[in-house]
């Protein structure tokens, strides 16, 4: 998992923002994991701008530590994020 994910505490949660240069790249990032989200049927909270992306992993009810579903969802992210970056 990327060091900028951070851990948080009271609730248990991953959090990370995201920067993107411009409209075109946040509108490709937010349409790739609206897709990972529907295929892993894990909805995570994210709030965006023009340029940027703020997301939250929750865990799972009755969960009180990350799972390794929420941290391949994090890895998933990531691999999101560097294709894009690789195709910019």
């Amino acid at each position: 998992m990327n060091e900028n994910w951070k851990e948080r505490k009271r609730p248990v949660r991953l959090e990370r923002r995201f920067e993107f240069s411009d409209y075109d790249g946040t509108r490709d990032f937010l349409d790739l994991t609206a897709d990972l989200s529907e295929a892993n049927d894990y909805f995570p909270d994210m709030s965006f701008g023009r340029t940027h992306v703020s997301m939250t992993l929750h865990l799972e009810e009755g969960e009180e530590q990350l799972s390794e579903k929420i941290i391949s969802y994090a890895d998933s992210v990531d691999a999101i994020l560097s294709k894009l970056a690789s195709t910019n």
